[in-house]
């Protein structure tokens, strides 16, 4: 069997836009039905939903017939984490929270198999295709692509150093946590917080490494990929589900 290659990762480094669904509804029937509707990439989310890491597997294999690209969102820049997700076949993670270059040389060993990192050996597993993929220790780190999260108004100042880690493929901008921290909660869409993430996509993509966010602002979505982001989500899959239903409902006279 052949390593599966990882177009998401390529895509990155050719600087190709790549727009993404965040799937923060567990269970592999609406991640299968989102995977194919046409977008890039799909963030499966076990920070903020109720999606566990054994969920992670089934909604893995749901969206793997289509031409969509998985991103798993770890809870925590966990090694023991990353070693259940990545054994399940998930080749790109998004780290959150992850505030200064050591934190990311972490999360990077977490990627790894020794000696290049921490990455406990798993034999039979659903990434080496259940021990049929030749050589796969030593080659799965050319398909796997490490997303850290800035998400707070210090970590603003660490973005050259984390993005200098050797192993750190993109660093993605989390508007939400940002904006707390900067004295604006509940309100990603402040001008100064707007400033500060555009700002910080440019320094990002002035590393040479890949830039994301998530805003479902359409027009900022835009201005952010002006800027450099080419990682961008534009929806979430509750709340589309919630505006279209509360839409119909008042459309009957109700809600």
């Amino acid at each position: 069997m052949t390593l599966p290659l990882n177009h998401f990762k390529r895509a990155l480094k050719e600087g190709r836009q790549q727009i993404g669904l965040w799937n923060t509804i567990a269970g592999p029937v609406v991640a299968e039905a989102l995977a194919g509707t046409g977008f890039d990439w799909l963030l499966i989310d076990t920070e903020h939903s109720l999606t566990d890491v054994p969920d992670v597997l089934g909604m893995l294999q749901a969206v793997s017939a289509y031409p969509i690209s998985p991103v798993v969102r770890p809870a925590a820049n966990d090694p023991v984490l990353f070693k259940r997700l990545l054994d399940f076949g998930a080749q790109t993670l998004l780290v959150p929270y992850v505030q200064t270059a050591k934190e990311a040389q972490a999360a990077v060993a977490a990627m790894r198999y020794p000696p290049r990192g921490i990455r406990g050996a798993g034999g039979t597993i659903r990434a080496n295709r259940f021990g049929t993929v030749d050589d796969y220790m030593n080659r799965a780190e050319q398909e796997l692509c490490l997303l850290v999260q800035v998400e707070t108004a210090a970590t603003l100042d660490q973005i050259e150093a984390i993005a200098a880690v050797d192993g750190v493929d993109g660093l993605f901008i989390g508007p939400n946590d940002l904006a707390a921290t900067m004295g604006y909660t509940g309100n990603p869409g402040h001008p100064v917080v707007k400033t500060a993430i555009l700002d910080a996509i440019g320094r990002i993509a002035a590393t040479g490494k890949a830039a994301g966010i998530l805003t479902l602002d359409r027009d900022f979505a835009q201005e952010c990929m002006e800027k450099g982001s080419t990682f961008t989500a534009v929806g979430v899959d509750l709340v589309t589900l919630l505006g279209g239903v509360r839409a119909l409902a008042r459309d009957f006279g109700r809600g």
